[in-house]
């Protein structure tokens, strides 16, 4: 990678338990990032200490298997210090001997990201990972002392708390505070001669804390692997773009929108990139569907960016793409580590075929992500419940179902075909639509929408099976929560268990087409 902002050469972006085995890359990225702090880098000794100590809480994020960023942290009994102590007192004089499993709040040692992969928001991934892990440990919260590395140029005309305070409102900008703000973690003192050396801060530095309002008293029960999956629907607007940038510059702003929510995936609607063929309402609508899909490589390699850059798993809906001549209805799941998935539409309606001469698909599969094994059917594709049910039979926990729909009647076979799919196949169902017109758009003039989340109906899940749902026909965001484990107890102990009750002696649903 030769700047932060080529993003199309990544391949893979994982987060890994560092290992004794990375520490050259280690102190080489550390050299990198405190080039102005001569020999500030961690010894080897303080990187087998902190691992020995606390593996959970030394995570890094390699690019391409090349480390990129950095995050180590310690447990403590925060009763024990004041809010007015020093980094060397916190870290035990830099032995982590303060490290206990029996402390009440996470404490971060350093957190550091590569400048050649800066600007793919690696940082927020790690703080992340770390609220997620207090979560996991039922901390209180998540403290430390962020530096305030550009108050040595105001220092002789403002005091500290003068300066965080304008920073606070946007006056100042400060590199590391601004970064920690934004990502909820609230100032609560300035703590004086924290970090000795530290000239670009004069010594101070400000005590930043997370809460986890999760927290409970402790128990003596044993940790679960969380199993709560966020998903965050886009409730598309159709309106006309100027061009191709304006068009993504408007998906950007959703994936931002949702993943500030922490969702864990982003659904768009079929078709969401249709205002783009206004530009060839002059042709033919066959012509002009194939005009439309030349942009689709493009905003796939896009898509692919933002799923790295916002920690999110994208779905994007639908586009027209061409294969050996031959127009399909597809679309792509970008995963946030860095993979790219192809899924496509089986059925295409009587209206996509007899104006755009548009094919079906042939393959039908499940795709494995960090949040569970999914299922995507487009639109027209959920209302065939042979496909929800082999899909079901692959073992998925989500069906995604992105749809374009004019009139209320085609809505509702949709979504009622959406809900059956979810209590016939015990999963979960997203549905994401768009709204509004394309008046200069042949064969795209109106849409209808209501996205929504479906449950299975049993006790342990909304009596309607609705687990959220947007307004109809308005542009916005839908966010829920799904557990996954709750699938696993409905499958086991439901009052009724569609899958386990079939009578595979006298019938069944069988794959054809090989995969």
């Amino acid at each position: 990678m030769d700047n932060k902002n080529d993003t199309h050469s990544i391949d893979n972006i994982e987060l890994v338990f560092l290992k004794m085995e990375d520490y050259d890359e280690i102190r080489d990225v550390m050299k990198e990032v405190y080039s102005h702090m001569p020999n500030a880098y961690w010894k080897e000794h303080h990187i087998k200490s902190l691992i020995e100590k606390f593996p959970e809480g030394q995570v890094g994020i390699k690019i391409d298997n090349q480390l990129a960023a950095c995050a180590l942290s310690i447990i403590v009994d925060y009763s024990k210090y004041d809010d007015k102590h020093t980094y060397s007192e916190i870290t035990g004089a830099y032995s982590f001997n303060t490290h206990t499993a029996l402390g009440d709040k996470l404490y971060g040692i350093d957190v550091f990201v590569s400048p050649k992969f800066r600007g793919l928001r690696l940082g927020r991934r790690l703080y992340d990972y770390r609220k997620e892990l207090c979560e996991k440990l039922n901390l209180k919260g998540i403290v430390f002392g962020g530096r305030i590395p550009n108050y040595h140029q105001y220092s002789a005309t403002m005091t500290p708390r003068q300066y965080i305070d304008n920073v606070r409102n946007k006056e100042i900008h400060d590199p590391v505070l601004d970064f920690q703000m934004s990502n909820d973690f609230h100032p609560m003192r300035v703590l004086k001669g924290y970090l000795e050396g530290d000239k670009e801060s004069k010594e101070y530095a400000v005590l930043l804390e997370w809460d986890n309002v999760y927290y409970e008293k402790k128990t003596n029960s044993a940790n679960i692997k969380k199993t709560v999956i966020r998903l965050g629907l886009i409730q598309w607007q159709m309106r006309l773009y100027k061009n191709f940038e304006e068009l993504m510059q408007q998906a950007e702003y959703f994936i931002d929108a949702v993943s500030g929510y922490r969702a864990d995936f982003a659904l768009f609607p079929e078709f969401f990139n249709a205002p783009l063929m206004s530009e060839y309402n002059h042709l033919s609508e066959p012509d002009a569907i194939r005009q439309l899909a030349t942009y689709t490589e493009a905003i796939t390699k896009r898509f692919a960016e933002l799923a790295i850059s916002y920690n999110i798993n994208i779905i994007t809906g639908s586009m027209p793409e061409i294969v050996n001549n031959n127009l399909y209805n597809a679309g792509y799941l970008c995963k946030r580590d860095g993979g790219v998935e192809r899924y496509e539409k089986l059925h295409v309606t009587p209206d996509e075929a007899k104006v755009w001469g548009m094919q079906g698909g042939q393959s039908i599969q499940t795709y494995d992500t960090d949040c569970g094994r999914i299922g995507i059917l487009i639109c027209y594709d959920v209302e065939f419940p042979e496909l929800g049910r082999i899909l079901a039979e692959d073992g998925i926990d989500i069906l995604f179902v992105p749809f374009l729909t004019d009139t209320q009647s085609g809505y509702s076979r949709v979504r009622n075909c959406a809900q059956a799919r979810a209590i016939e196949n015990e999963c979960y169902v997203a549905i994401a639509g768009s709204v509004g017109n394309l008046p200069k758009v042949h064969n795209m003039d109106i849409q209808y929408a209501q996205s929504m989340v479906f449950t299975p109906c049993d006790f342990s899940f909304p009596t309607n099976g609705i687990k959220a749902e947007a307004t109809p026909n308005s542009e916005m965001i839908l966010i829920a929560d799904v557990d996954l484990d709750l699938l696993r107890e409905l499958n086991q102990f439901g009052s009724v268990r569609n899958l386990k009750d079939r009578r595979t002696d006298i019938y069944s649903v069988k794959r054809l087409n090989k995969q």
